[in-house]
C-alpha cells in the first residue's frame, strides 16, 4: 500500500524483526506495547481467522520509507470491548515532521480498513492542530474535552482502611463516614460498571458499548470502590485504564453526580489506596472536566499538576438495515384473503369400512 504523496512509503503490519528498527526517541516509550503486540500477533491472527475469538493484542501498522528499512511512523489500535464493536487509536506517531499530516492520515486510514468495527475513539491535545485535522478528515467528531492531571503523594498515609472497614471521616460529611471501601473484583465489578454508565454521556456510552467483563478486562482487576451499604450501590470508584506513555498509569476516577460532597477526604483516601496497592507507587494520571469546579478544586488541594488538555473524538459507522419488502407482504396478505373467497371443492366421501 502506497500513499499518493511526493514522499512515498509502504505500510506493513508489525512483525518481530521490526522491533530493532524502531529506535527513534518517538518510539522508545512504546516498546513494551510493541513487544506484546509482536509476541501475541501471530497466534491471535490465527484464532481470529478461525473465528474463535476477537484479538486482544494491540494492532500495529508501521510505515517505512520506500526502498529502505527506515521507520517513519506507526499507529497502535486496541479494541475496547470483547465484542469488538469499538476500537481505540492508542498511539499515532511519526518522525517525518514535513509529511506528518499525510503520513498520519494514511496510517489511520489503513488501521480502520484492517479492522471490521462500527465505532472508533481517539484523543488529541487541544493544541495539536495537525492531529485534530487528521481525525476530522477521517470522520471523527469531538465528544468531550478533558484536562489531564498527574499526581503522586509526597508521603504515605498513616493507615489503610481494610476492604470491609468504613472510610475514615477526617472531616468528611457524616454520610460519607458510613461508606465501605471494597476492591474491584468479579463481585463488585457490576457496581462500578453501573456507576460509570450513570456518569457517562449517553452518546459516548452507546459508542463504547461496554459490559461488565469489558471493564474487568481493561482494568485487569485493579481498582477500588466506595460502596453505600444501605443501598448496595457504588458512589465512587477508581480503576486502571492502562500505562501512560510518559510513565506512570492512567486511571479513571468516577464519582456519582449526586455525591459530589465526596470530593475531599473520601476521594483522597480512595486514590491513595489505589496508589499503594495497584500502582507500585507510580505517578497517576487523571482526567477532569474543565467545568467540574468541585473536582478541579479537589485536585488542587492534592497538589496535582495540570499537564495538558485533550479532546476525545469518536467515529461511528451505523450500518443501515435492509427494509422489509412491504409490497410482497401486502401481496401475500391479499392472496390469503382471496383464497378464502374462492369456491371450495366438495370433500371426497370417506369409504365405508365393514364393522
Amino acid at each position: 500500500m502506497r500513499a499518493s504523496t511526493p514522499l512515498r512509503w509502504r505500510l506493513e503490519p508489525l512483525a518481530g524483526w521490526h522491533l530493532p528498527l524502531l529506535r527513534d526517541p518517538a518510539f522508545l516509550p512504546l516498546h513494551t506495547v510493541l513487544q506484546r503486540a509482536a509476541l501475541l500477533g501471530m497466534p491471535e491472527r490465527l484464532m481470529h481467522w478461525l473465528g474463535l475469538a476477537q484479538p486482544l493484542a494491540p494492532q500495529v501498522i508501521v510505515a517505512f520509507a520506500e526502498l529502505s528499512q527506515t521507520p517513519l511512523g506507526l499507529v497502535v489500535c486496541q479494541r475496547l470491548n470483547r465484542s469488538g464493536s469499538c476500537w481505540q487509536v492508542v498511539h499515532l506517531r511519526t518522525t517525518d515532521a514535513e509529511h506528518r499530516r499525510e503520513l498520519s492520515g494514511d496510517l489511520l486510514k489503513a488501521a480502520m480498513q484492517r479492522t471490521a468495527t462500527t465505532s472508533w475513539v481517539a484523543s488529541a491535545d487541544t493544541g495539536d492542530q495537525v492531529r485534530l485535522s487528521v481525525l476530522r478528515e477521517q470522520g471523527f467528531q469531538p465528544l468531550r474535552q478533558d484536562q489531564i492531571w498527574c499526581w503522586q503523594p509526597r508521603r504515605q498515609g498513616r493507615g489503610n482502611p481494610g476492604p470491609d472497614n468504613p472510610v475514615p471521616d477526617n472531616g468528611a460529611p457524616a454520610s460519607a463516614s458510613a461508606l465501605q471501601l471494597q476492591p474491584l473484583n468479579k463481585q463488585t465489578a457490576g457496581l462500578l460498571w453501573h456507576l460509570e454508565q450513570v456518569a457517562c454521556a449517553a452518546q459516548l456510552r452507546q459508542i463504547l458499548d461496554r459490559r461488565v467483563e469489558d471493564l474487568l478486562d481493561q482494568s485487569q482487576g485493579r481498582g477500588w470502590l466506595l460502596i453505600d451499604p444501605s443501598r448496595e450501590v457504588a458512589v465512587a470508584g477508581v480503576r486502571l485504564i492502562g500505562d501512560h506513555a510518559g510513565g506512570g498509569v492512567d486511571v479513571e476516577l468516577t464519582v456519582d453526580p449526586l455525591w459530589q460532597q465526596l470530593y475531599g477526604a473520601a476521594t483522597s483516601q480512595l486514590l491513595r489506596q489505589f496508589w499503594q496497592t495497584h500502582a507500585a507507587q507510580q505517578t497517576l494520571w487523571l482526567r477532569s472536566d474543565p467545568f467540574d469546579h468541585g473536582r478541579l478544586a479537589w485536585l488542587q488541594t492534592l497538589e496535582a499538576e495540570q499537564r495538558s488538555e485533550r479532546v476525545l473524538m469518536a467515529r461511528s459507522l451505523w450500518r443501515r438495515q435492509a427494509l422489509p419488502d412491504l409490497r410482497s407482504q401486502a401481496n401475500r396478505r391479499l392472496e390469503a384473503v382471496l383464497a378464502q373467497l374462492q369456491p371450495r371443492r366438495r370433500p371426497v366421501p370417506t369409504p365405508l369400512t365393514p364393522r
